[in-house]
């Protein structure tokens, strides 16, 4: 295995970078600086313009917090990321700092206990959720810290800082888009006039590529491109760089009441709506920045984006092609662990290939357009950091024994995939064994689920859990994120976590979410068994409507990695009967070496 570089073998750019940062805070009368992990759409996933977290802070991770002051240097990271960023911070100077989850604020709270009355906290206001920043002022109001979004200091002193993303907007057409355009947008404009909204704006890309049955390359993974919309009752401005969208394509937007803005004109355009119209804005999908430009004379409206809620709400006709989707994805992961199991020993292999083998038995499948995030492969100790990802110069060889950790997925036209799965290499301890069936166990008591339509999907995180807390053993990410139809790869408004339970994350027919419990042993190995899953109808009777879950997941589970001393003969059933129709699905759609594969992992197994 090769070792993750030492502290000592690294030169870092980054405290020459804090030294640039510092400077330019000091000309610009700042204390400190915060630098989120955010751009002006509030992305998960960050376009190179955007990533200045990154740069000035050396960590890789998705998520992420940076506070600078004259002699201090914070990153605030979940427990998802604490391996990684002890990691890539060691050689920077920068000190971890712990949270719970990645919603958590301890950095305003650290700001307002550190910092002194009268002195002045930066961030660009641009890429600072409003929602944040709403917390941030008042907790440093109260101590009489001045707050100031009006600078992004990075601009001068990241020199290579990359451009504005520039890949083509093309449409996604039928048969895969099953809803119109037009339709799309009636149905938001209906929600805006039972608001009493004349103007909508979006700007989170995912809705934006939802409302309009448009897809671009702009975000790595992620069908999106970089854009806000601004919607009124009769017409939709798109605001998007000059030059991405072809010709032809602009013309149908138009014959639908779609015209094209500057991408830098959306701020603009907001300052110019008219004295006493009325604006609904998602307080927790805006900057900022995009607030303060509403005039005082506009009636802002705060409620979820409408297209939040319809797009996680699966059509009948789409919950079919994703279904499509999910045999095409199973018969790739079929060639590739077939491919996997008869190389090991007999070639080199290592995480990295992982990566590019599974990608390219995906790319072989119909409608594949790419990955839906970075391949997780992580062996043995690797697998313990729930976001690892290996590069060129750390990465493990796959040899020995232990656990392979394989959390990866695709973007196909006709669906989005997400799926992990461990397998043994050599020998398995019991000790492994034994946390891979307590995640197993914790995936199928979710998957079994049967609840009250309208239940706060944070409400299940437990049933999950509870086959994993009875052992005194925890994970610290969520058990389930809603997952896009050829969108991104995390959606909401669901979340099966142990985020608070609010009204607008309640289950409804036809949600996507995934099922993903884990066990890690920093170091040593770590568990995750992840499946998606179709909110469908369930029980309906005297006590009202209820839903249960669809598993969409198409692919063995490994049972070499089973204690069966552990399960429960209902637990073999499930899994059992799973493996069937994995195999009934999948079978048409592989031959040779890939299907010998799939029915000697499918077969059923007894105490």
């Amino acid at each position: 295995m090769n070792s993750p570089l030492s502290p000592a073998a690294v030169t870092s750019p980054i405290p020459a970078r804090l030294v640039q940062l510092r400077a330019a805070m000091q000309t610009a009368g700042l204390d400190a600086y915060i630098i989120p992990s955010a751009d002006p759409h509030l992305s998960e996933y960050l376009p190179g313009h955007w990533q200045g977290r990154e740069h000035f802070s050396g960590f890789t991770g998705s998520v992420g917090t940076l506070v600078v002051t004259a002699d201090f240097a914070g990153l605030w990271v979940d427990s998802r990321y604490w391996s990684q960023a002890e990691q890539e911070l060691a050689p920077t100077g920068i000190q971890m700092m712990k949270i719970a989850s990645a919603a958590a604020t301890l950095h305003i709270d650290w700001l307002a206990s550190n910092l002194q009355a009268g002195q002045t906290v930066g961030v660009d206001g641009a890429v600072l959720g409003l929602a944040t920043a709403r917390l941030l002022g008042q907790a440093l109001q109260t101590k009489d810290i001045r707050l100031d979004t009006g600078k992004d200091l990075l601009q001068g002193i990241w020199p290579d800082r990359p451009a504005l993303p520039q890949a083509a907007i093309y449409e996604h057409l039928a048969p895969y888009a099953v809803i119109s355009r037009q339709d799309k947008l009636a149905l938001v404009r209906e929600q805006m006039r039972a608001k009493g909204a004349d103007w909508h704006f979006v700007s989170t890309v995912d809705d934006i590529a939802w409302i309009f049955n448009l897809r671009g390359a702009d975000v790595s993974y992620n069908p999106v491109f970089v854009g806000h919309a601004l919607i009124s009752q009769d017409s939709a401005a798109l605001f998007v760089s000059e030059g991405k969208v072809p010709a032809a394509l602009v013309e149908i937007l138009a014959q639908d009441g779609v015209y094209l803005a500057d991408y830098a004109k959306a701020a603009g355009a907001l300052a110019a709506l008219p004295a006493g119209s009325s604006l609904l804005i998602d307080p927790r999908r805006i900057t900022f920045g995009f607030r303060q430009s509403v005039p005082a004379s506009v009636q802002v409206i705060e409620a979820i984006n409408p297209s939040v809620f319809a797009k996680s709400r699966k059509m009948a006709q789409e919950a079919q092609f994703v279904r499509e989707a999910m045999e095409q994805d199973g018969a790739a992961l079929c060639e590739f662990f077939s491919w996997l199991e008869a190389s090991l020993g007999k070639e080199r292999i290592t995480e990295l290939t992982i990566d590019e083998q599974i990608t390219a038995a995906r790319a072989r499948q119909p409608h594949f357009v790419s990955a839906s995030f970075g391949t997780i492969a992580g062996f043995n100790g690797n697998g313990a950091m729930p976001h690892y990802h290996a590069l060129p110069e750390s990465h493990a060889v796959i040899e020995g024994n232990g656990l392979l950790l394989i959390d990866s997925g695709g973007q196909y036209l006709n669906g989005t995939t997400d799926i992990t799965r461990v397998m043994p290499i050599g020998v398995v301890s019991a000790e492994q064994k034994r946390d891979f069936t307590l995640v197993l166990k914790g995936m199928i008591n979710l998957s079994r689920a049967q609840f009250p339509r309208g239940t706060l999907s944070p409400m299940l995180d437990a049933l999950a859990r509870a086959p994993i807390w009875v052992e005194g053993i925890n994970y610290g990410h969520g058990t389930g994120h809603g997952v896009g139809y050829f969108l991104n790869v995390h959606e909401g408004p669901q979340s099966i976590s142990g985020a608070m339970p609010e009204a607008h994350t309640a289950m409804e027919a036809g949600m996507i979410t995934s099922n993903e419990p884990g066990i890690y042993r920093p170091g040593k190995w770590g568990v995750r068994i992840e499946n998606l899953m179709l909110n469908i109808v369930g029980h309906q009777g005297e006590f009202g409507e209820y839903l249960k879950f669809e598993t969409l997941t198409l692919c063995p589970i490994d049972t070499r990695c089973i204690d069966l001393s552990v399960m429960r003969e209902d637990e073999i059933d499930w899994l059992n009967d799973y493996h069937a129709i994995v195999l009934q699905r999948l079978s048409p759609r592989v031959s040779g070496a890939a299907k010998a594969w799939l029915e000697q992992r499918t077969q059923a197994i007894r105490k």
